[in-house]
Formats: C-alpha cells, structure tokens, sequence
C-alpha cells in the first residue's frame, strides 16, 4: 500500500459509514484505536494480501501456507483475519476495513461448508473488492478420494452462487485452479 498511514479518525469515519445507522459504542472505539498500531503492516507494505478461506483443519494449514509463501517477496505482508487481533467484536466491520486497504485480496476456495462464503458475495457486490481479488480454487476430478483430507462433497464440491463468482473471476483473468498444496503453492507465486 505504501502510503500515509491512516488515523484513527479516518479509521472510525469509514466505521461509522458500514454500521449504517449505528455507531461505533466507546469499547468499539478505544478497540479501534489499538489496532492501528497493528494494523500498520497493512498500511506500510509496498503489497498487501488479505488471504480468506476456511479455518477448518486441515484447510487452515493450506491458508497459512499461501500467507508464508507471499510473504517471502521483499515488501510484501500476507495476513490472515485471525492474524489480526481478536478484540473486534464486529467481524464484519473487522473484514470491511481489512479489505480497503489491502492491495490484493486472495481467496483459498475448497468447497461451500464455510470458510469465506459471505466474503465471496462482497467480491462481486462491490466492484472496488472484485477488481482486487484473486481466488485459489481447488479442483476434485483427478483427485482419489482417499487422498481428501476434508468431508467435501467431492461430486458437488461448491454452490451455486460460487459457481458463478468463479466464473467471472476467471473472465477476468483470477481464477487459479489447484489440486494439490504444490499447486497452491504455484498459484501464489503467480499473484502479481
């Protein structure tokens, strides 16, 4: 992002608009306010990468291996929600903020029981979100079941709604299809 850092009011402005017609309680303010010192890495990395996905294990591991491989590009700063500190109350407030001022938003796709389904429909709401992001989308046909390490439905692996945001994703050109971690892996090191 490598720009002025933000403030807490600037912080507490863009709150105050996604809470709609509510504001932020005084506990949600003073959390606010700690975290801009931890948010910092966010706002001072030349690049960015807010990695989304299950926290299901094993699915975890996988989102902190994509996390590891991008951090290892000088300047870079991969995070994951949880990575950020846990006295949010409103994780949608939490995702909201997150999400503008990370450069790049990398979803890591395994099915449709969890994970980020609710971030997934943001991506092509707001087209500020779906420009930046890129999604992993792990593919099942070569796969022997016995290898699936997850209760997938193999047959039927995303929803519908996925289905479609795949689709436009890979229109665009940020799709990225894996089977195995070393295929995750070859689709981090080909993130711009």
């Amino acid at each position: 992002m490598s720009e002025d850092l933000v403030t807490v009011d600037e912080l507490a402005e863009k709150a105050d608009e996604y809470l709609h017609e509510t504001s932020l309680t005084p506990e949600e303010y003073e959390a606010l306010k700690q975290s801009v010192a931890e948010l910092t890495p966010v706002f001072s990395a030349e690049k960015a990468y807010f990695v989304l996905g299950s926290y299901g294990q094993p699915e975890i591991r996988r989102l902190q291996l994509v996390k590891d491989r991008l951090n290892r590009d000088p300047g870079a700063y991969a995070f994951l929600m949880v990575d950020i500190r846990s006295e949010w109350t409103n994780t949608y407030l939490k995702f909201r903020l997150l999400a503008d001022y990370t450069d790049t938003i990398v979803g890591v796709a395994e099915h449709s029981q969890g994970g980020f389904l609710v971030e997934q429909g943001y991506f092509t709401a707001l087209e500020e979100y779906f420009a930046k992001t890129h999604v992993f989308k792990r593919e099942y046909d070569s796969l022997n079941t016995g290898t699936i390490d997850t209760n997938v439905d193999v047959d039927n692996p995303y929803s519908g709604m996925q289905t479609a945001i795949f689709e436009m994703l890979d229109d665009a050109g940020r799709l990225c299809r894996w089977t195995t971690e070393g295929d995750l892996v070859e689709c981090a090191e080909s993130l711009p």
